[in-house]
Parts: C-alpha cells; structure tokens; sequence
C-alpha cells in the first residue's frame, strides 16, 4: 500500500490561527488545521486551495511551503503525507464540507488538536517570526 498525499492550510491573522472543528473521524469533534487528501490530477497548490475553500468558505492564496510532515504514524488510518502551506485570505469563515465548526483560536490558547497540528503550528509561529 502507498502513502496517501494530503495538505494543509495555515491561516494566522495576528495572534490567532483559523481551525476547525472535524465532522468525521479519525479525531471527530476534535480541532484541527483546514485541509484534506489531494485529488487525482490536481496540484497540491491547487489541493490546499480547494479544500481551504470547501472547509472554511474562503479563498486563500498561498504566501509560502512551510513544510512536508510525513512521519508514517501521523494519521491512524494509515501512511499520510502532508504538504502545509501558510496561507492569506481574507473575510468571515465558515463550516462547511468536513468541518464541523471554524473559528480562530488565540496562538497560546489551543484547544486539544488533531493529527501532528500542535507541532505544524508550533514550526508555523517560528517560521513567522523568522519572517519566512
């Protein structure tokens, strides 16, 4: 069996990041960042794009790669690639597709998060401060 390919969106706005609340399992009801599996045939610029859109309702565009998180236990149901980009967009979020709920968290107040997130966000702040 191969790897599956996912990505991810980082959204900070100051001191808060956008996450949002899972519909479905794996971590149902728990927070995590936008994302989802790359489609066949699509980019995963083109990825991280769609599903920030079908997830929070907001078109991003992407400021920069902040990496590839690719530890094969990161996600229970198997092998899970994960391309993270740190991303700008602006307006209201709101649920949609898999999310259960979106909303922005202060950066030193998380609540319990999904997957490997805590530590995708952790190399995010540092890359922002590096001015990355």
């Amino acid at each position: 069996m191969k790897p599956s390919i996912a990505v991810d969106g980082v959204l900070i706005k100051g001191d808060k990041i956008l996450l949002i609340r899972r519909k479905n399992e794996p971590f149902k009801g728990k927070w995590a960042l936008p994302g989802g599996f790359v489609e066949y045939g699509e980019t995963v610029e083109e990825a991280v794009l769609r599903e920030f859109e079908e997830e929070v309702g907001l078109k991003a565009r992407i400021k920069k790669l902040l990496g590839v998180y690719s530890k094969p236990d990161r996600d229970p149901r198997g092998h899970v690639i994960s391309i993270v980009f740190l991303l700008d967009a602006e307006g209201e979020a709101k649920a949609g597709d898999d999310a259960a709920d979106a909303r922005f968290f202060p950066l030193d107040n998380l609540p319990p998060l999904a997957f490997d997130h805590e530590e995708i966000i952790r190399d995010a702040i540092h890359a922002m401060k590096r001015n990355y």
